[in-house]
């Protein structure tokens, strides 16, 4: 198999798996508690990255850095990052779940600007931020018959990327020597024993219900989303550029509006197909990188 094959076939896999995760999750949490799903998910997800990771000899954690550094990822990541998303998904359709985390493109860029490791913004990038926040504001924008359950949700799940980016900049700052997959596989674990324990103090294990598609969905989240969609992303960090990288935050929210509307029927107009419009626009604007003309001598 040539190289440019195994590269289309690991951008499918991504593509496919992370866009159809928003519907796994709509689909978990109509039987499921979220704290409770979300936690087993990555404590499972976790101890398989760990453990294949170990199999292969990669670095795990060998320095106090290591493990403040995981933690802190693990709340920022999976805690925040995936459990507000599971959360308000008990309310939020699929595909605005997907459009909403699109902003992170947005957030990573201006939280950027801060801390240690600043990064000066482009004139074109802050038009695409302002633009990516009006998006939002459209999304969010009230609705006549709108239930308070669910603009709550729609706000957890904005701080999804919020907390995301967050963990992000951090993790740029304070850099690990731990390989990407133990790495991930740590917060994972740590951040999956975070949320069952708030799944246990929130009094979610009542709530459990022993349906296929719940486990069924929930056996997807974390086979297919953790560990193989996950393991095929740190393949294509090694063997592809950051720019075709990038193309994920296009294709994935299409994905997901796709399969909300195929298989739950989810439907996306007025101000919310307007909005979600509009935050593609922004995220364009702050991710694309216009080609330039070589110039250098070709190497030989």
């Amino acid at each position: 198999m040539s190289e440019k094959l195994k590269i289309a076939i690991a951008f499918a896999i991504v593509y496919i798996v992370w866009g159809s995760t928003y519907l796994g999750i709509r689909i978990a949490v109509h039987d499921l508690p979220p704290g409770l799903m979300a936690g087993v998910r990555f404590v499972i997800a976790g101890l398989v990255l760990l453990g294949v990771g170990a199999a292969m000899g990669k670095r795990g954690p060998a320095t106090r850095h290591d493990w403040v550094s995981s933690s802190i990822m693990a709340v920022a990541l999976v805690v925040l990052g995936n459990g507000l998303v599971t959360w308000g998904e008990q309310w939020v359709e699929s595909n605005q779940a997907a459009l909403l985390i699109t902003t992170g493109a947005i957030w990573t860029t201006w939280f950027g600007t801060f801390g240690a490791k600043a990064q000066s913004v482009s004139r074109r990038e802050k038009i695409g931020i302002a633009i990516g926040l009006v998006g939002a504001a459209l999304l969010l924008w009230p609705r006549s018959g709108l239930q308070f359950e669910y603009f709550a949700g729609q706000l957890a799940i904005l701080g999804a990327p919020i907390a995301w980016s967050i963990g992000t900049i951090y993790s740029r700052t304070y850099p690990t020597q731990m390989s990407p997959l133990m790495f991930a596989g740590l917060q994972m674990l740590l951040g999956g024993l975070m949320l069952v324990l708030y799944g246990i103090l929130a009094g979610e294990l009542p709530r459990w219900q022993w349906t296929f598609n719940g486990i069924a969905a929930m056996a997807y989240l974390t086979i297919f989303g953790s560990c193989i969609a996950y393991g095929t992303y740190v393949w294509l960090i090694q063997h592809t550029t950051p720019a075709k990288l990038g193309t994920i935050a296009y294709v994935n929210p299409v994905v997901a509006v796709t399969l909300g509307w195929l298989v739950l029927d989810e439907g996306l107009a007025g101000t919310r197909l307007i909005g979600a419009a509009v935050i593609l626009a922004g995220v364009t604007m702050i991710t694309w990188r216009p080609l330039r003309k070589r110039t250098a001598k070709p190497d030989s």
